[in-house]
């Protein structure tokens, strides 16, 4: 039998599991100094586990929860009230009843009037908060009353939502258990909550206060409104005054009671400046004590402020590190590369190594995502521009948060300045790429961009056939070597400037056909089924590969609960099986080392689990005839060749049509032969990473036979050098996985932000609405035409399941959606450009399209039917 009860001087930050997040924070709070804690004490968990677990009857009824469904609501709510009504009925223990009142006589004696809060094992956290799921009960009074309410807050343990809380974020029912805060109550002239960062913005330099007269539930329930202020430095920046017309009181009887205010108090504000400065100083000692940002709970009593609690904020975004006192601005990777999602420590340890192979910088990492600072762009007069017009073709949001932060003087003023990375292109620099520009733009050689792949495809079996038979660290120095290459690639001239034909063909087609016929985004035409799109050829062959599987039933059935250990091996049993399995693995090995988010090497590629396509094979099966891709080919060529006789035909027709007809002429054969080189590089970085991953993997396999790690996906959370380190030594410290793991999903829980600034601050983007229609959701028009259609709602192309004529909505998308894109007509993404991969393929296959739509994913509900206007950038919802 453990303690049953601690005062918070015997309590810190160490034993969070006897006593609760709150109950930890409360015993560290109490040991800050001119902190002033209220003194209180802790029924421990110790008791929890003695009183209600160890009870036989609720026990079971806990145990009852496993089966339930978060959506259930009646079966919660009627195993939940029985939990309850057994644990208020509990007898407690004579020594537990003992220790209550030998700490209530410390408080002030047995009618000392208390506050009995819950405190959860995973309540207040760092990494979430389960704040306000469990009870609280104020001004108790008496031994027994104290009693009561510990055994009601054990109970809240097990209310509806906490229940479907936990069953929803995956928490085991008995892995969280209760710890109750008793604590003497404060009866306050005015209380509230103190953040020690903007929690709208996140900017970490703002305090933002909350102040209500009374009880602060007055306000945090809903029964008031608050004085809002917010303080920088010493300044008071910003004040909001509401109209109070009650408050809550302590009533003589116990409890709370609401209170008339008298009508000259109603408007006034309910601290003085000098008190909100003080708050703000005392706020800035709590944070540095714990060192992170606060939710502060506060009470002023006769002119003195009492803290009641203090939480970590859990909904910031992590701030990018810099150590020169200056203002940085940080720009997301992610939204750029059309990969938000957290990196695992291995994926962020490869980006990084291939970019110190090229010469750069990797970027920061903030919630194990890459951020890049474009400080120095923003302070270069020439480079400014530039940054700006690149990022209005990948992400006009992200180009318009640059803008509002430049319209800040006084932050711009202070921004570091230094290098810009904007003519990083190799140790040539651009003069040899700006030279191969102009010969393949005079030459328009078709066989440009196939040399250019053959000469990579030749890198990569050289690259396989340096794995082979290569181990340990033989085999890891062989991967960093083989990096050199991979920058040699990149910054390689002719293929550099190849991409930038396709280009810049395509920008001068749209610019000069609108100005003299027009027409807008004519090259979306002329681009359709181009030659070498990697991207847009990945979808169109998956429908091949399901014209061989549609002519076998048996091997559909399969299909549809196939395992990823015995995929293959069971295809071999079946009638056609033979057949499948070859054009699946002719498949894989062209395009199996996608997968979504595939820049991170520890995503699971289709190579690795086939599995992952099955939803796509099926949906083509049942969304098309046979023959499909072949069609949709010929058609692509078809419109092609007539929007390109068109629009040429029209052109001669104007004055000086004849020289702007050649000029057109010329601008669209380039669209045709290099545009589809455009989705290469990454197809040839990914080309790379499934040897790298195949030949690691095998390497990981042997830690955990060697028993040095658990599983061979421990590895995700090492750095490439510790990964080697621990190959080579068979030593591994395996809590540094274990925390990295937790960290991991606390990072990936969170929404990363397009842009933030060093001071914390997420700034945002806004677009001009125009001319709108009313309620329609503004975004990026990046495909023209205008679909209307029933909206499927997709986070994860594993669980993609669309019909022919859905309209895709979804946060991003990068080339291994290309397969989904052929059974939709139209698609909707929070994030995205003109030149985004998703865009590209959109635009490959000729549906409409609109990116840059904030929150799609959450404002447009499944199944509902909307319009998508690709040419205006809007989406409506019917």
């Amino acid at each position: 039998m453990g303690a049953y009860v601690l005062g918070f001087h015997d309590i810190d930050r160490t034993q969070l599991a006897l006593v609760g997040g709150k109950g930890a924070n409360l015993g560290e709070l109490s040991a800050i100094d001119v902190v002033r804690v209220p003194y209180g004490f802790c029924v421990t968990t110790d008791a929890y586990r003695e009183v209600v677990e160890q009870d036989a009857g609720v026990g079971a009824l806990i145990d009852g929860l496993a089966g339930l469904r978060a959506g259930d609501r009646a079966g919660i709510a009627a195993a939940c009230g029985r939990l309850r009504a057994a644990i208020e009925a509990l007898t407690v223990p004579e020594q537990l009843r003992d220790d209550l009142v030998r700490h209530l006589q410390e408080a002030g004696g047995d009618d000392v009037p208390c506050a009995v809060r819950s405190s959860a094992t995973a309540e207040d956290l760092p990494a979430s908060s389960f704040a306000g799921q469990q009870d609280t009960y104020l001004n108790v009074r008496g031994a027994g009353a104290v009693i009561d309410s510990v055994r009601r807050c054990w109970a809240s343990l097990f209310t509806d939502r906490a229940v479907a809380y936990r069953i929803r974020n995956g928490f085991d029912h008995r892995a969280v258990r209760l710890s109750v805060v008793v604590q003497r109550m404060v009866f306050p002239e005015a209380a509230g909550i103190l953040f020690t960062a903007d929690p709208v913005s996140g900017n970490r330099t703002v305090v933002s206060i909350d102040a209500g007269f009374g009880l602060g539930e007055a306000f945090v329930s809903g029964l008031v409104n608050a004085d809002n202020y917010r303080v920088r430095a010493g300044r008071i920046i910003g004040r909001q005054i509401a109209t109070q017309t009650k408050e809550l009181r302590a009533s003589p009887s116990g409890g709370t009671e609401e209170q008339p205010i008298e009508p000259a108090r109603q408007h006034t504000q309910t601290l003085t400046d000098s008190q909100i400065l003080m708050l703000e100083s005392l706020g800035r000692r709590v944070e540095a004590h714990f060192g992170r940002p606060q939710d502060i709970e506060w009470a002023l009593h006769d002119g003195t402020f009492h803290v009641l609690q203090s939480r970590p904020i859990t909904t910031l975004y992590p701030v990018p590190p810099s150590h020169d006192g200056k203002n940085h601005v940080y720009v997301s990777y992610g939204h750029r590369q059309m990969m938000t999602d957290a990196f695992a420590p291995l994926g962020l340890s490869f980006f990084a190594l291939l970019h110190d192979k090229l010469g750069r910088t990797a970027g920061v990492v903030a919630g194990n995502r890459f951020y890049k600072d474009v400080s120095a762009e923003l302070t270069s007069a020439w480079a400014r521009p530039a940054t700006l017009k690149s990022l209005d073709q990948v992400d006009v949001l992200m180009a318009g948060a640059l803008r509002t932060v430049l319209k800040r003087k006084e932050f711009v003023a202070s921004l570091a300045r230094g290098r810009t990375s904007m003519l990083d292109f190799g140790e040539g620099g651009p003069l040899p790429i700006a030279r191969q520009y102009l010969k393949l733009s005079r030459e328009d050689d078709p066989g440009v961009v196939p040399d250019l792949i053959a000469y990579t495809e030749q890198t990569v079996e050289r690259c396989r056939q340096g794995l082979e038979g290569k181990s340990g660290d033989e085999l890891f120095q062989y991967i960093i070597d083989d990096h050199a290459v991979l920058a040699e690639l990149t910054f390689d001239p002719r293929s550099v400037a190849a991409a930038f034909v396709g280009i810049q063909a395509v920008n001068w087609v749209n610019k000069h056909l609108e100005a003299w016929l027009g027409v807008r985004n004519a090259a979306d035409a002329i681009a359709r089924s181009a030659d070498h799109n990697v991207v847009a050829a990945m979808g169109l062959d998956l429908l091949d590969v399901a014209d061989v599987v549609r002519e076998h039933p048996d091997v559909m059935r399969y299909l549809e609960t196939a395992r990823r250990d015995t995929f293959f091996a069971g295809l071999g049993e079946l009638d056609g099986g033979a057949a499948v399995r070859d054009a699946l693995q002719d498949y894989l090995r062209t395009y199996g080392m996608h997968c979504a988010g595939d820049i991170d090497l520890t995503r699971t590629r289709w190579s690795e689990d086939p599995t992952l396509l099955v939803p796509l094979l099926l949906g083509n099966i049942r969304n098309f005839p046979p023959g499909e891709r072949r069609r949709r080919v010929e058609q692509g060529r078809a419109e092609a060749e007539r929007a390109m006789n068109d629009l040429l035909a029209r052109l001669r027709d104007l004055p000086g049509g004849a020289r702007k007809a050649r000029r057109a002429a010329r601008k669209m054969s380039l669209i045709r032969h290099f545009i589809g080189y455009r989705e290469y590089s990454k197809h040839s970085l990914l080309l790379r990473y499934e040897l790298y991953k195949r030949a690691l993997m095998a390497e990981a396999a042997g830690l955990a036979d060697r028993g040095v790690i658990k599983e061979p996906e421990d590895v995700y959370f090492l750095s490439i050098e510790e990964f080697r380190h621990a190959v080579n030594t068979g030593e591994l410290d395996y809590s540094t996985i274990t925390q990295r793991r937790e960290a991991h999903e606390t990072y990936r829980k969170l929404t990363p932000p397009r842009v933030i600034t060093s001071e914390g601050e997420v700034v945002s983007g806004a677009y001009d609405a125009g001319t709108l229609p009313e309620g329609a959701l503004a975004g990026i028009a990046v495909s023209a035409g205008v679909v209307e259609g029933r909206a499927r709602v997709i986070r994860d192309l594993a669980e993609a399941h669309v019909e022919d004529g859905d309209i895709l909505v979804t946060v991003f998308t990068d080339p291994s959606w290309s397969p989904l894109f052929v059974s939709v007509k139209g698609v909707v993404m929070e994030v995205g450009g003109v030149m985004t991969h998703g865009a590209v393929v959109a635009r490959e296959y000729g549906l409409p399209a609109v990116v840059g739509v904030e929150g799609a994913t959450e404002r447009i509900e499944d199944g509902r039917r909307i319009r998508v206007n690709g040419g205006e950038g809007y989406v409506e919802i019917l």
